[in-house]
């Protein structure tokens, strides 16, 4: 993928579930304030990039005064990405684009893919030569291994609640050093 700063990308803006779905991961949704501490943003932050279509939740959107948005896996994934993003400099109009490319593009082989940038454009590189290629061109200034940034979201959502989209049930994280939650699970059952 090549982006260039008026906000265009291949593609155009589909939902984030593209590939082929994975069973479990679309039975859970998680709320913004878990969605903010898995992807280490602020509230605020997820707030606005919902309100102007950023990233916006894909299992359940706000409704109204009182209800709750939903996030998917990969929902909590985009919003670490763009975080990151944010964080090395690049301007929201080229991580807009970089998001549009990654709804277009489905989240196949996202375990082999690096977003590069430097800071005007992003570019997808989905092996070790692309990167190379683009270092040699004098044009990448940093990249973001988003295999990598995958795992950070699913070990952080792993200790985190999440809440079943069938039933609206909370479910306890999944870290087994929690006593209190593994008990609860057990007496569920």
């Amino acid at each position: 993928m090549r982006s260039s700063g008026d906000g265009t990308a291949a593609g155009g803006p589909y939902p984030l579930h593209g590939s082929a779905p994975d069973p479990g991961a679309e039975a859970v949704g998680y709320r913004g304030p878990t969605a903010c501490a898995a992807a280490g943003i602020t509230y605020r932050q997820l707030d606005y990039w919902a309100r102007t279509g950023l990233v916006e939740p894909s299992v359940r959107p706000a409704y109204g005064s009182g209800t709750q948005r939903l996030y998917s896996f990969r929902d909590v994934v985009v919003l670490k990405i763009v975080k990151r993003f944010l964080d090395t400099g690049v301007a929201l109009q080229n991580i807009r684009a970089a998001v549009q490319h990654l709804r277009a593009r489905g989240f196949k082989d996202l375990d082999r893919m690096t977003l590069m940038s430097d800071g005007a454009t992003v570019h997808e590189c989905t092996s070790p030569d692309e990167v190379v290629s683009l270092l040699q061109g004098g044009q990448g200034v940093f990249g973001i291994a988003v295999g990598v940034v995958w795992r950070d979201v699913e070990a952080a959502l792993s200790q985190l609640h999440g809440e079943r989209i069938d039933t609206g049930e909370t479910l306890i994280g999944n870290n087994p050093a929690d006593e209190l939650a593994r008990r609860r699970r057990d007496r569920a059952v």
